[in-house]
This record gives structure tokens, C-alpha cells and sequence, in this order.
């Protein structure tokens, strides 16, 4: 275990989550504003586990989250974080099993990993972006505190269509550590 909330345990990947992995990410709904396409065949979702196993949250470059609801032991959704090579800056981005969201998992996921990253790690500085159709992404930003900085309009090519993109910034001056999920 990583990160753990009074619902959640942010732990590294296993073999084992390649199955569910595979299943949240080929769900068309989930994938809709996400970079990759649905469906994420099994044999993908295990190599994908493989690479994310081996990452280390303390070094620069990606390292994914696996995001384990304690009820229920299972792998629900994952946060990656991009540790910048000055290690003071990160992007973030995250992922939710369809039948998941709604309960504030994410939002409790995030706020974990940005305690992390703030509070004990002392970055300065955590963006993320998201496609601009994407409503529930940007206001679970803007409800960890993340301030709306750009709209880059028409900036990315994704699934054979222009899509614009909003940029979000929270610097750790603005961080406020949540009392409860």
C-alpha cells in the first residue's frame, strides 16, 4: 500500500488487476475523452500492468495508482502522476471504472494522491487537463481546487476529431488538506 483513505488503498498494480483493467478501460463510456480506444484487449491490459508495476512514484516520468475499493478488495480505477524532472511539479490524470463513479471515489483518490504530492513530497505545482466536453473530470478538479488556466481550442486529434482541451493548475499555496473524503 501507497496512499490509503478510510474507503481506498492507492497501491501499485498487480497481475492480477490486469482482468479489471482490461474491463473499466473498453468500457466505451469510460474511454470516451481518454486517449486510448475501447476496447483494451486482455493481453494489452497485462503488459500495461507489467509497465505500470515496475514505476516508482518517487522518480520523474508516469506512475500509476491502482485505486482498490477496501469493501470489496477490487481494483476500481487507477491516478497517474507525472513526477516533472525537478521533482517540484506533476501532472495528473485519472481513470474510474463506469459503475464506479458517482460515489466520490475519484474525488477521494485525488485528494489522496495531492496530500501526497504537497504534503509530504513539498511539489510546488500539480496540473491536469482535460477534453473540454468532459464535465464531470473538470468539476471534480475544480473541487480538489484546481483553477481553470487555459482552454487550448481544437488542440488535439483524438478519435478522428478536433477536441479542445482545458488546462488546470493548483499550486500548493492553494492546497487545502480535506477533513474527510
Amino acid at each position: 500500500m501507497l496512499l490509503e483513505t478510510p474507503r481506498l488503498v492507492l497501491r501499485r498494480f498487480r497481475a492480477e488487476d490486469a482482468a479489471p483493467l482490461a474491463a473499466y478501460r473498453s468500457d466505451p463510456l469510460v474511454a470516451r475523452y481518454q486517449s486510448w480506444t475501447a476496447p483494451v484487449p486482455l493481453d494489452s491490459a497485462a503488459r500495461m500492468v507489467r509497465g505500470m508495476a515496475a514505476g516508482s512514484p518517487e522518480e520523474p516520468g508516469w506512475f500509476q495508482y491502482a485505486i482498490e475499493l477496501k469493501a470489496d478488495r477490487c481494483l476500481v480505477g487507477d491516478v497517474g502522476v507525472c513526477l516533472h524532472e525537478n521533482r517540484m511539479q506533476a501532472e495528473l490524470g485519472f481513470t474510474l471504472a463506469g459503475d464506479r463513479q458517482g460515489h466520490g471515489y475519484a474525488t477521494e483518490a485525488v485528494r489522496a494522491v495531492l496530500g501526497d504530492l504537497f504534503e509530504r513530497r513539498g511539489l510546488h505545482r500539480v496540473s491536469a487537463e482535460c477534453d473540454a466536453r468532459n464535465d464531470r473530470s473538470a468539476r471534480l478538479l475544480r473541487r480538489v481546487g484546481f483553477v481553470q488556466e487555459g482552454l487550448l481550442r481544437q488542440a488535439s486529434w483524438l478519435k478522428d476529431e478536433w477536441t479542445d482541451d482545458l488546462l488546470f493548475g493548483l499550486l500548493a499555496s492553494d492546497w487545502q488538506s480535506p477533513e474527510g473524503p
